[in-house]
């Protein structure tokens, strides 16, 4: 929120110095004891030479049909030549004039630009009428448009010619933009700021005061509510004023909101800002001439209704969720949102009805959210507002309606639900709080921090009994009594303890050692970390689950429809970022993830997280280059396995096999394989099936999916380095015609079982089927390569290995040794 420390200043007797090494080193304290301050500025900034002027005459330009010479007067002896192109420029007009020698701010670079003397068409202009966009203010928060012209002033503003314009415009007034937590809702006012300002500066705090009068005409002859559901609304009154004049507000009013970051549009409007900004209490006001019925209902929307609401935009209301304030025909507005369109104040405006309530919290969060319209209103509801405000800050703006726009509030304040707080008395003890935060507090000390902070409380001498303040909605246990002694005495003052106990040298356990492992394998072997939603849509989270059946872990309150479910699979989130990725262009992809996947149990139990890790390929191997370009080679199905080979070979897994296997819903059934290392399962790798990458208009994309606990349980717990032998190698080539239906996985495993220790490689390094041999054979080679690491081979040893391997293969796989 942006605070203005001029209009904090009001409540606190002027005991804020707003000198700038002062304010600064406010804000530093602020961000020690209360809230963080994302920035301490002014809406001048660094402009000087901007000064009220009175444009004295305004003639035609001789050589331009759109462009007017003007004399203004800025107090000066002499009268100044202005020559502008301001359509709405009149004689008797107070408006804002740079001189010659100004500094005013450049918009895109935000440095400073002096302003010189020029010639417009030949004639000499000495300084440039300026409309508020110019100096530095926002469009959202300047109360005309550019297009509009100049910035007038009203002549009720109390200004003269010559004055500085920038302090007139409160444009040098420090303003602190405080960076809110959720749970202090209390500093979205004004006035709640005072509180927690005085206390940290040991200043009490002034209550604005005002009159209201009210005039013989009844409010309840004019309207009156209805309220369904106290639960929707449990403080709802409304006050009528009548015979209002709409205009703009004046300059006093217009300074505070522009400089709270809010736009003033028109009196109205502006009083039931400025309420909000004061006490923290959205109000809002109807046309009441423009009511088709004199009754008001706080209602839940209804089948098929809608609300065109104040931003232009139809919205298609939620039966039974969204809260609506309705006539008997139609919603007017979105309760505690926005206000609706056919309702809406204007300058034609004579007579309104000002609404103050405070609404169900959780609703209107609801209601934000779904329509995403978060406003400041709902802000501010969403997390609490003062019970005991509401109904003041409504009386207040019914006061000011008078004053300000000459209207007379009619008699009595009609009040439809008035629910009672509940005063909320806590105790604490000088024992609790030293225990707590190790200080040497007595009860005095204790009673002089909620002095400090407008507690009401009692000192019984044993115990201090508090009452919780309205305000303070984020207050409901000792905890938080003892949290604001804390702040307030300094958490820099608290006294500095060692922990006790043992001492023990911290490091990793095996479990993080190895998924740490995974992550700096996986980027070794080309694959670049991706991070996914861990929340996802029903069917993405079992899109490649080993379990798919129709549980799964769902959220009670989602953030959105395609967030409502934890994930059971990594891939599905992979293939996410894959489709992302080829829709800007970037076609060659190498992914992993680590990470945990939810399994449901039943209905009273925590879900099972387990640690994955999967990767996907999809593009090509290499990049082709026009120098290059046999180079470029698509991924297949074993450059994904060789990562998995590779991965499982380095975390220290041994024995690992692949098998095919078609069991994978989405994944390709001729070019998917389940891993195993000896007999537990891993997870799998192959192709993801083409029906699903086809329809996201992907090339062949190979994935695979492990996990990391069962790795981990396979894996030894130290991977051992093996010495490159001295000795040299010996290899035997063997071709064999085998039946089309045995595998390679099954030829390599016997020839394994059946070699020597001395066996160190098997290869398979042609594959023929084709004319010259049998129906329903095909010819594979493989090179098997012998290594002692303690002497060299002898051939007679290695030939009767070769032999016996020959054998086992004829013998137990039926083949042909050619």
């Amino acid at each position: 929120m942006k605070t203005s420390l001029k209009w904090l200043n009001e409540y606190l007797n002027n005991s804020i110095d707003l000198n700038v090494d002062a304010v600064a080193d406010l804000a530093e304290r602020v961000e020690r004891t209360s809230v963080e301050i994302s920035n301490t500025t002014t809406l001048a900034r660094r402009q000087e030479g901007l000064v009220v002027a009175k444009v004295v005459s305004v003639i035609p330009h001789p050589d331009s049909d759109h462009m007017v010479i003007t004399q203004v007067d800025i107090g000066e002896p002499t009268l100044t030549k202005v020559v502008t192109g301001a359509p709405n420029v009149a004689e008797g007009q107070l408006v804002v004039l740079a001189k010659v020698g100004a500094h005013i701010i450049n918009h895109e670079t935000g440095e400073l630009n002096v302003l010189k003397p020029v010639k417009l068409r030949g004639e000499d202009s000495n300084g440039m009428l300026v409309a508020l966009q110019e100096i530095g203010f926002d469009s959202k928060i300047a109360p005309k448009d550019f297009e509009t012209g100049i910035y007038v002033f009203n002549s009720s503003d109390s200004i003269h010619p010559g004055d500085d314009a920038l302090q007139v415009l409160g444009m040098t007034e420090p303003v602190l933009d405080t960076d809110l937590t959720p749970n202090r809702a209390d500093m979205l006012s004004m006035i709640g700021t005072a509180y927690e300002f005085g206390a940290m500066i040991k200043q009490s705090v002034t209550v604005p005061d005002f009159d209201l009068v009210e005039y013989e005409t009844l409010a309840s002859d004019q309207v009156s509510v209805v309220v369904d559901d106290d639960s929707l609304a449990p403080k709802y009154a409304v006050r009528v004023v009548n015979h209002v004049k709409v205009g703009d507000s004046p300059l006093w009013l217009q300074k505070k909101l522009w400089n709270a970051g809010m736009r003033p549009i028109n009196n109205i409007v502006d009083i039931t800002n400025y309420m909000m900004l004061m006490y923290g209490q959205p109000l809002h006001a109807f046309d009441l001439d423009k009511l088709n019925s004199q009754r008001l209902y706080v209602r839940r929307a209804e089948n098929g209704e809608a609300l065109m609401t104040l931003d232009g935009q139809k919205r298609d209301l939620r039966a039974g969720e969204d809260i609506v304030i309705a006539t008997d025909d139609a919603a007017l507005m979105l309760a505690g949102v926005m206000g609706g369109l056919d309702s809406e104040v204007d300058e034609n405006t004579q007579n309104i009805v000002i609404e103050g309530a405070i609404f169900n919290p959780s609703l209107v969060r609801t209601t934000a959210r779904r329509h995403n319209l978060h406003s400041e209103a709902s802000a501010r509801f969403e997390r609490g507002v003062n019970w005991d405000a509401t109904f003041t800050a409504l009386d207040h703006a019914a006061s000011l309606t008078d004053d300000l726009a000459g209207g007379q509030v009619a008699r009595g304040r009609v009040t439809a639900v008035d629910t009672k707080r509940e005063n909320i008395v806590l105790p604490v003890t000088a024992e609790r709080v030293n225990q707590i935060l190790g200080t040497k507090l007595t009860l005095e000390d204790i009673a002089g921090f909620f002095k400090q902070l407008a507690f009401n409380y009692i000192n019984n001498g044993h115990d201090i009994q508090v009452t919780l303040p309205a305000r303070r909605a984020d207050m409901s246990i000792e905890a938080d009594l003892i949290e604001e002694i804390a702040r307030l005495y300094g958490y820099d003052n608290l006294p500095v303890t060692l922990p006790y106990g043992p001492t023990t040298p911290g490091k990793l356990t095996e479990q993080q050692r190895k998924i740490r492992a995974s992550r700096r394998i996986m980027e070794s072997l080309g694959l670049n970390q991706a991070i996914s939603y861990v929340l996802t849509t029903p069917q993405k989270a079992q899109q490649f689950a080993e379990d798919r059946t129709e549980k799964v872990v769902t959220l009670d309150y989602p953030m959105s429809s395609d967030r409502t479910t934890a994930r059971q699979n990594l891939l599905a989130g992979l293939l996410e970022d894959v489709v992302y990725n080829v829709n800007h262009f970037v076609h060659d992809i190498a992914l992993y993830e680590q990470g945990r996947v939810f399994i449901a149990n039943s209905d009273n139990e925590l879900p099972t997280e387990i640690e994955h890790v999967a990767g996907v390929l999809t593009g090509n191997q290499a990049n082709s280059q026009w120098q290059h370009s046999k180079t470029a080679r698509a991924v297949d199905f074993y450059d994904i396995k060789g990562i998995v080979a590779a991965y499982l070979d380095q975390i220290g897994v041994e024995n690992v096999r692949y098998v095919a296997t078609d069991r994978h819903v989405n994944m390709h059934p001729g070019q998917t394989a389940d891993i195993y290392a000896e007999e537990v399962y891993l997870g799998f790798v192959g192709q993801i099936h083409p029906l699903l990458t086809k329809s996201q208009k992907l090339a062949a994309v190979f994935g695979f999916e492990l996990n990391l606990f069962a790795v981990m349980s396979a894996a030894k717990s130290d991977v051992q380095y093996h010495k490159i032998s001295r000795f040299p190698q010996m290899n035997r080539d063997v071709a064999l015609l085998s039946d089309e239906s045995i595998e390679h996985a099954n030829i390599e495993s016997v020839i394994r079982r059946t070699a020597s220790n001395k066996l160190v490689d098997v290869t398979l390094f042609d594959v023929y089927t084709g004319e010259n041999l049998p129906h329903g054979k095909r010819s594979l080679a493989y090179s098997l390569t012998y290594q002692d690491n303690e002497e060299t081979l002898v051939e007679a040893e290695v030939n009767l290995d070769f032999e016996r391997v020959k054998n086992a293969l004829i013998a137990q796989l039926n083949v042909e040794v050619r």
